[in-house]
């Protein structure tokens, strides 16, 4: 079942104040043929050590409440290739 993205994205303006309200926010990356949405959490929400419990049991759960076919909440995660990039360019060994 294809995703309708207008109801998506109007969802997900919803949710977005309260992620705003702890100094986070989210980022729409997109969703795929399977119903997978793609956000990418920013600000205070980014490296928190709660944001997967965020995901899964804060957006997504509202996500397929809401929006129907939508039926997983991923990370993207732009701050862990840079990372690895670092670490490999400056490995001793």
């Amino acid at each position: 079942m294809a995703v309708n993205e207008q109801l998506l994205l109007a969802v997900l303006d919803e949710i977005r104040p309260n992620l705003q309200a702890d100094g986070g926010d989210m980022e729409y990356h997109g969703v795929d043929d399977d119903g997978v949405v793609s956000l990418e959490l920013t600000g205070h929400c980014a490296g928190c050590p709660m944001s997967q419990l965020t995901l899964s049991m804060g957006i997504e759960r509202i996500l397929k409440e809401h929006v129907p076919g939508v039926t997983r909440v991923v990370a993207v995660n732009d701050m862990n290739g840079g990372m690895t990039d670092l670490y490999d360019e400056y490995a001793p060994f």
